[in-house]
């Protein structure tokens, strides 16, 4: 099993956009952290409601349901661009634009438990892709959205992105 030999990402490994996702996460050891945010995470979803998942703090914006909607989504898309780059497929990944999606995801007549299962289903999948690789792959590279990423890149972003929606559930919506 890899453990804290992965490291942190370098800035050469991702746009520096996404920067701000990967500083988000603290300590070397991105295995842990994604563990340690599944355990951390579905307490706090499952403390909100079937009725407050409706809840958009502002009209213009997503409600709780499209938004952990769009971060089950945007795992997906990172977990697909670690798995693209780790088996060594040169072909670049497109652009994945989150307003498109979240407007046909239809999340708002998903029930918001359902968010959360899927939430945890993800994760472990994503924990055991990033559980199973061999040390080489974690520096292999690949383009998405016309940007260069390691592998270990995605990792980071993924944690990342959880960590930044969850500071926006708590400080906007809850």
């Amino acid at each position: 099993m890899i453990t804290s030999i992965i490291g942190r990402p370098e800035t050469t490994e991702a746009a520096p956009y996404y920067f701000g996702y990967i500083n988000r996460v603290t300590g070397d050891d991105i295995l842990r952290t994604l563990q340690g945010q599944l355990d951390e995470t579905l307490p706090f979803l499952r403390g909100i409601t079937e009725e407050k998942s409706l809840y958009r703090y502002a009209p213009e914006k997503w409600s709780i349901r499209q938004m952990w909607g769009h971060v089950n989504d945007t795992e997906r898309v990172f977990l697909m661009r670690a798995l693209w780059f780790a088996r060594n497929f040169d072909t670049a990944q497109p652009s994945f634009d989150q307003d498109i999606a979240v407007a046909a995801s239809g999340s708002d007549d998903v029930p918001w438990a359902r968010h959360v299962e899927e939430f945890r289903e993800i994760r472990l999948a994503t924990i055991s892709f990033f559980r199973n690789l061999p040390e080489e792959a974690w520096r292999r590279t690949g383009v998405a959205s016309g940007n260069p990423f390691t592998v270990r890149a995605c990792a980071y972003i993924v944690a990342g992105h959880v960590t930044h929606h969850a500071a926006v559930l708590r400080e906007k919506y809850i």
